[in-house]
C-alpha cells in the first residue's frame, strides 16, 4: 500500500507506530546535519525529520535531492516533536524516516503552493491543475460537495427522484444564445446543448414522476460577467399537483436545511415582497435586506421650485446614508465621480447633509430654502446626522443607477457582512415585457410560465399588466433561484405563444412535442432551479462562482488550461459537412 495514514491524520496518540505516508513535497528546511521536509496531502501537512544520529547517509543524501511538488512515499516511526506547532493539527508529532522513494518528481511550479500565491490569476487558471493544490481553493471544492451532498440528502428525504435528462436537444429561439452541436449523420443539422431542462422536466410530470430533480449542467452562449459561467449547474427541481405556496414552502425548507448544516446558521425568516415593490424601494428584482436605505421617492416636494434637472425627470428618488453628513467634502465628490462612471450612468448627484444643528446643506440651496429642505429630509425620514443622496431622471434608468450606489455605500460601510444571510422571495413578476428592439413582447422568466389565477383575459386588453405565477429566491443581493407554475394546457400555452410572436407553424416545429403531450392528461405542476455555483459561493461569503468551480473558463469564455474553443483540422469539418467562411 502506499499509506497507512493521510498527511492531517497522525496526533501524539500514534507516537511509537510505524507508519507509511505519501504526498508532495511542501518545503524543505537543511541544516546540514538535520533535514525537515512538510508532506502534504489533501488532508494535512506532517513533518518529516531526517538527521544524522539516526539517519543513514544516503538517506540524507536523497532528502537533499527533494524539490517543491516532488512526490514521495515515506516509512518511519511517528515521534515526539521537540518544537510544537499549534497551528498544525499533526503539530505536536513527526516522522522519523527510514526509508524514502520518490514516486515522481517535479518542475519548480511557476507559483508558490501556499494561502497566499505569488500566481496572478490568468497563470494560476493555466496551471489549475496546481491551484488545486492550495488549501483555498482545494477548501472551496469540499465545500462545494458538502453543499450538494445536502441538497441531494434533503430532496431524496422529500421524496424527489433524481432524473437524468438529455445534453444534446434541440434549439429554440427564446432565451439567451445556444451553444450549437454539428450532426454527422443528419447533414446540415444540429443540436443544442440544453440552457435549462426545462421542457423534459415538463415532460417528466406528464410522464407522473410527481417530484424531479437533477444537478444539471446548463449552457448558454452569452457575454460573461465574475458571476456567470458559459456552463454552469443548476439544482432542477419540478412538482405535479402544486400551487405557489406548496413550492414556497418546499425550497425554503430547502435552504434552512443548507444554511443550518453548512453555515450553522438558523434562519427563520423569508419576507415576500412583489416585483412592483422591489422595484420601488429598491430599484431592482434582487435587493440585499441586510441594510436598509430604502428608496424615497421625492417627486412630491422637489417639484415646485424652478429647478430643471428635478422638474424634468420622470422620477426624483433618493437613500439615506446613516451617519453621512460627516462625509467631508472629497468624499462626497468621490461619491458623484462614482454614478458618473459609464458603468452606472447617471449625469450627477444631489446631496443634503442633515447638520447637528438642525439646519441643511445642499448641493441646489441656490434652488431650495432651509424649508424645502426639512420637507425633502422629512419625506426621505432622514435623521440629524444622515447625508440624503438623490438622483432624477426616466424611471426605470434612475432606479437602476440608485441601486448600484446604495450597493456601493453599503459595501463601504461595511453592511454586505458575507457571515449574515438574508433571504427574500420576490413574487408577482410581470408575465411578459416589451422590446423596444423588436417591438414586441418577450416572455420575462420563459414561455411555459403560467399567468396569475384570473389574469389570463388580460392578455387580449392589457399584456403588460399581467402578473406571472413566478417567484424568485434571492440572498444577499443574489438571486439564487427561480420558477414558476407551468402552463398544463394545450389551448393556453398556444395563446402564450402567440402573443410572443410565434406563428402557429413555428410554434408546431419548435415545441408540438411539448403541446402534444398536454393533450394527454397533464397534471398542474411547477417548479424552481437554484444556480448550484452561485449558491454555493454565496455560502462560502464570497460572490465570485469561479474560485468554486474545479475548471472554470475565464471572463472570455476560454479554458486557458486546455486552450479551449480550438480549431478542428479540415478532415473533421468536412465530414460534419461544415464550410468556414473567410471573414473579410
Amino acid at each position: 500500500m502506499y499509506r497507512s495514514h493521510t498527511c492531517g491524520e497522525l496526533r501524539e496518540s500514534h507516537i511509537g507506530q510505524e507508519v507509511i505516508l505519501a504526498g508532495w513535497v511542501q518545503k524543505t528546511r537543511d541544516k546540514g546535519f538535520m533535514i525537515w521536509v512538510d508532506l502534504r496531502d489533501r488532508y494535512g501537512i506532517t513533518q518529516l525529520i531526517f538527521d544524522e544520529e539516526r539517519t543513514s547517509t544516503a538517506l540524507i543524501k536523497k532528502a537533499q535531492a527533494l524539490g517543491r511538488e516532488f512526490v514521495i512515499q515515506v516509512k518511519g516511526k511517528v515521534i515526539e516533536r521537540e518544537s510544537k506547532n499549534e497551528n498544525l493539527f499533526t503539530g505536536g508529532i513527526e516522522i522519523l524516516v527510514k526509508e524514502l522513494e520518490i514516486l515522481n518528481s517535479s518542475l519548480t511550479p511557476p507559483f508558490t503552493i501556499e494561502d497566499q500565491t505569488d500566481g496572478g490569476e490568468d497563470v494560476r487558471m493555466k496551471y489549475r491543475y496546481l491551484d488545486i493544490r492550495r488549501n483555498p481553493v482545494r477548501n472551496n471544492l469540499m465545500f462545494r460537495h458538502k453543499v450538494s451532498m445536502e441538497v441531494r440528502k434533503y430532496l431524496s428525504d422529500q421524496g424527489f427522484i433524481d432524473v437524468e435528462t438529455p445534453y444534446l436537444i434541440k434549439s429554440t429561439p427564446e432565451g439567451a444564445r445556444d451553444f450549437v452541436v454539428p450532426s454527422r449523420m443528419n447533414a446540415g443539422q444540429f443540436y443544442a446543448l440544453p440552457q435549462s431542462p426545462q421542457t423534459f422536466k415538463q415532460l417528466l410530470m406528464v410522464g407522473g414522476m410527481d417530484k424531479y430533480f437533477q444537478l444539471v449542467k446548463c449552457f448558454r452562449d452569452e457575454d460573461l460577467r465574475a458571476d456567470r459561467q458559459p456552463e454552469f449547474t443548476q439544482i432542477d427541481c419540478e412538482m405535479a399537483f402544486v400551487e405557489q405556496e406548496d413550492i414556497l414552502q418546499v425550497f425554503e425548507g430547502l435552504t434552512r436545511h443548507l444554511l443550518k448544516e453548512v453555515n450553522g446558521i438558523e434562519v427563520k425568516k423569508f419576507p415576500r415582497m412583489t416585483y412592483d415593490e422591489a422595484m420601488c424601494m429598491y430599484g431592482n428584482d434582487k435587493p440585499d435586506i441586510r441594510f436598509g436605505m430604502k428608496f424615497k421617492e421625492l417627486n412630491e416636494v422637489t417639484k415646485h421650485r424652478e429647478f430643471k434637472v428635478f422638474n424634468d425627470a420622470e422620477l426624483v428618488v433618493g437613500i439615506v446614508i446613516p451617519g453621512g453628513a460627516s462625509y467631508t467634502r472629497k468624499e462626497i465628490d468621490a461619491l458623484i465621480d462614482w454614478v458618473k462612471r459609464p458603468q452606472v450612468g447617471a449625469l450627477g448627484m444631489v446631496y443634503i447633509r442633515c447638520n447637528d444643528d438642525g439646519t441643511h446643506k445642499s448641493s441646489v440651496d441656490k434652488f431650495y430654502d432651509q424649508d424645502d429642505l426639512f420637507q425633502i429630509a422629512n419625506t426621505a425620514e432622514a435623521k440629524t446626522g444622515d447625508l440624503i443622496c438623490i438622483l432624477s431622471g426616466e424611471k426605470n434608468k434612475v432606479r437602476a443607477q440608485l441601486s448600484a450606489l446604495r450597493m456601493e455605500v453599503a459595501t463601504r460601510l461595511g453592511l454586505r457582512k458575507p457571515d449574515e444571510f438574508a433571504p427574500l422571495w420576490v413574487v408577482d413578476f410581470p408575465l411578459l415585457e416589451w422590446d423596444e428592439e423588436t417591438q414586441r413582447y418577450h416572455a420575462m422568466h420563459h414561455p411555459f410560465t403560467s399567468p396569475k389565477p384570473g389574469q389570463l383575459e388580460l392578455l387580449d386588453t392589457n399584456p403588460g399588466d399581467v402578473k406571472a405565477n413566478a417567484y424568485d429566491l434571492v440572498l444577499n443581493g443574489n438571486e439564487i433561484g427561480g420558477g414558476s407554475i407551468r402552463i398544463h394546457d394545450r389551448s393556453t400555452q398556444e395563446k402564450m405563444f402567440d402573443y410572443l410572436g410565434f406563428t402557429p407553424e413555428q410554434a408546431k416545429a419548435q415545441f408540438g412535442f411539448l403541446m402534444d403531450a398536454f393533450q394527454y392528461g397533464a397534471p398542474p405542476h411547477g417548479g424552481l432551479a437554484f444556480g448550484l455555483d452561485r449558491l454555493v459561493a454565496i455560502l462560502g461569503g464570497q460572490e465570485t462562482i469561479r474560485d468554486f468551480i474545479a475548471f472554470p473558463k475565464n471572463n472570455a469564455g476560454r479554458d486557458v488550461m486546455i486552450d479551449a474553443p480550438a480549431t478542428i483540422d479540415e478532415a473533421q469539418l468536412k465530414e460534419l459537412n461544415i464550410k468556414l467562411v473567410s471573414k473579410p
